[in-house]
């Protein structure tokens, strides 16, 4: 098996209000691309990381992740391009394994479970039972239905796909003229089915400034900081 895992970090800082991208803030000492990148050095069952990043932020990355098995590419306009220009890079793999570069604290263990799923059935990804009621709403915001909450999972990353498969999945998609923000719907695109893999609730996505305290208190409850 070969797997190339692709780390999306072509955002900006925004909702964050800073200048630079959220993935150069620091968490314990660490840069939040430094932590993210470091779990997937450290799975075995990775044998490659491209890191998806914006034109002006090539050198700062690229003088954190000094790995010999990372490389860059830019990203493109949305998620979807911007994993497409991965692909293009890429020459042969068995599976690619996309992650948020923003999910820092993302584990081996959830990676590797991910992994597993896929090889069995082709599509993967990593998620969480929905802790809150969730309601489907009209225009006017008025409820018109209340899902199963035992049937609803909130998906994050990895998801991890068979590379031909995703290949596949990205062609249609581009031939249709459809860009999608979520790579399991992309592969759903194609008539397949996408497992989840029940994860941790700790695998926190970077949004917002209070996140970054947040991120800190779990590694100091894993005993990291």
């Amino acid at each position: 098996m070969f797997n190339v895992a692709v780390i999306l970090g072509a955002g900006n800082g925004t909702r964050m209000g800073i200048d630079k991208s959220k993935l150069l803030l620091e968490i314990g000492g660490k840069t939040v691309i430094e932590r993210t990148v470091e779990t997937f050095e450290n799975t075995p069952e990775v044998d490659e990381i491209i890191v998806v990043c914006r034109e002006c932020d090539i050198e700062e990355f690229s003088n954190l992740l000094t790995d010999e098995n990372v490389s860059f590419v830019i990203g493109g306009e949305t998620r979807q391009e911007s994993v497409a220009n991965a692909v293009e890079v890429i020459d042969d793999c068995d599976y690619i394994i996309i992650h948020d570069g923003a999910r820092p604290l993302v584990t081996e263990t959830e990676i590797v479970n991910t992994l597993d799923k896929a090889q069995n059935t082709k599509a993967a990804a990593t998620g969480v039972r929905v802790k809150d009621t969730i309601k489907v709403v009209d225009d006017e915001l008025v409820i018109v239905e209340t899902p199963d909450r035992s049937k609803l999972v909130s998906i994050q990353t990895p998801q991890i796909f068979d590379f031909n498969t995703y290949k596949t999945a990205l062609d249609k998609a581009k031939n249709e003229g459809k860009d999608y923000t979520d790579d399991c719907q992309l592969v759903e695109n194609l008539g397949l089915k996408v497992s989840a893999v029940i994860g941790s609730y700790e695998n926190i996505k970077i949004t917002t400034k209070s996140d970054i305290s947040l991120a800190e208190n779990i590694l100091k409850q894993r005993g990291e900081l």
